[in-house]
């Protein structure tokens, strides 16, 4: 399975999953992997298949990231294309959630085929996490980032944010940044800190991967902004209607959106039960409040009492230079939602890099 879960690596990122499979003979041996190679390719295991022939398929197990497919798209059902092989036992880590492609489990052992699942099952489903939601909820995977001080502020008294933390956690929002499909900021971000919105290596340069430029709000975009000469093109929404701009991001082939300021952005994805995954980026530093009021990391998500606190659980700490990294996922995310149709749009500065 590690194997077949590198071989799923090799494919590339985009509206159908990153799968991989490996063929074994019925003594173990294996005999060949394969990969999904893009929108209308043979899919991993079929892709493993036509590598060999029909005798050495025959009484063969197949080993699978995701549980092989039920329905007819572009390319057959892989459950019937492993039973006319002769494939005898099928291993594979995560269910397939779709309506019309799920239950190939269920075809494959009709049909007297042996099927185990669960195996690397929190492996191949980081994975494929950012496909499963919207396979699972409809909408992208949501990260929601903010840098904060020690004691939760995202800004001086004077409204300066940049920089809280360190160099090497600036490395690892961009390392992320590039590993997202879309990035969101509000209005109140662009106009306060400027961004760029890239992804950029240690020296400042481009990387090859760049995240969709995304601003949430109705004032203008000034033409001097750096956004504007993103090299991907720059979308500006109202911000009012959360939910119809992750639809339309899902529309566009985005399965993962990394939200990155400011605190009213980061705190309206919060209150509609938007988000997946929080980063927070702690510097050891203290602020306080200034004359004006605090500048939190996080505004208003909806809480008048602890009784009703969004309940996370931890699923990382790394250290980054002087920095933490914590990483963090809704417990139930039934119990955060409420109306998506949350204003997103007059924010404050956040860090951004």
């Amino acid at each position: 399975m590690r194997r077949a879960l590198t071989a799923a690596l090799r494919g590339p990122r985009g509206l159908n999953p990153q799968v991989g499979a490996v063929i074994l003979s019925p003594d173990g041996d294996i005999l060949a992997e394969g990969w999904h190679r893009g929108v209308g390719t043979a899919h991993a295991e079929v892709d493993a298949m036509s590598q060999l022939s029909s005798e050495q398929l025959r009484g063969s197990t197949a080993v699978v990231t995701l549980e092989p497919c039920n329905h007819t798209g572009r390319t057959g059902p892989c459950a019937q294309a492993l039973i006319d092989a002769g494939v005898t036992r099928v291993i594979y880590a995560v269910d397939d959630p779709g309506v019309a492609s799920g239950g190939g489990a269920e075809r494959l052992v009709a049909a007297g085929v042996t099927v185990d699942a669960g195996l690397l099952q929190d492996e191949c489903t980081a994975l494929l996490e950012s496909w499963l939601t919207v396979q699972r909820l409809g909408r992208p995977h949501v990260t929601v980032k903010w840098a904060q001080s020690l004691d939760g502020r995202a800004a001086a008294a004077d409204g300066t944010s940049m920089w809280i933390t360190g160099p090497t956690a600036r490395a690892d929002v961009h390392r992320r940044r590039a590993d997202a499909d879309a990035i969101v900021v509000g209005i109140g971000t662009v106009l306060a800190d400027d961004p760029a919105l890239t992804a950029r290596g240690p020296a400042g340069q481009p990387l090859s991967q760049q995240p969709l430029p995304v601003v949430l709000g109705q004032r203008a975009i000034p033409d001097a902004a750096q956004v504007r000469r993103h090299p991907r093109t720059l979308i500006q929404r109202p911000g009012t209607d959360l939910a119809a701009v992750l639809e339309e991001l899902r529309d566009l082939g985005i399965q993962r959106v990394f939200v990155e300021g400011g605190p009213t952005v980061s705190a309206s994805f919060m209150r509609a039960g938007l988000v997946d995954e929080v980063l927070a980026y702690v510097a050891p530093v203290l602020i306080g409040s200034g004359p004006d009021g605090d500048r939190p990391a996080v505004t208003d998500i909806g809480v008048g009492t602890l009784a009703a606190a969004h309940r996370l659980e931890f699923t990382a700490l790394e250290q980054l230079g002087d920095d933490l990294l914590l990483v963090a996922r809704p417990r139930a995310a039934t119990e955060q939602s409420v109306s998506p149709s949350l204003t997103a749009s007059d924010d404050a500065g956040t860090p951004s890099v």
